[in-house]
């Protein structure tokens, strides 16, 4: 059980323009880039910055939402996290990516947690 990586969350409405903007500014390509139609998001991952773009309504629900840590297991986070007090909001779930959960930690943090798939 390992987080891999930990991502801050930037919550925007134009992606295009701040994908140009952190490329430049970290000096790296965006390597993920894909849109959730169904509820009207869409984000990239450039350096440690995951950009999420939709309109303010679409993007309230998540902007609670204070990182994303990509991690190898999520079953094994579940379990731990639970064991240690936090409360699943929501997940298990596939995405795009693989699969998620968004986590409240007993100090009252909102994470979400992330497994790629293999194919990512």
């Amino acid at each position: 059980m390992k987080v891999l990586k930990t991502l801050s969350r930037v919550y925007i409405n134009d992606l295009n323009p701040s994908i140009e903007f952190y490329e430049e500014l970290l000096g790296t390509a965006a390597p993920m880039h894909f849109e959730i139609p169904q509820i009207g998001l869409e984000l990239a991952q450039v350096g440690d910055i995951l950009l999420i773009a939709g309109f303010d309504e679409a993007l309230k629900p998540f902007r609670s939402t204070q990182a994303t840590m990509l991690v190898d297991s999520l079953d094994e986070f579940k379990t731990y996290l639970e064991e240690k007090g936090a409360e699943i909001i929501r997940g298990p779930a596939k995405v795009p990516t693989g699969r998620n959960m968004t986590v409240r930690h007993p100090d009252g943090s909102i994470i979400e947690y992330v497994e790629h798939s293999k194919a990512v």
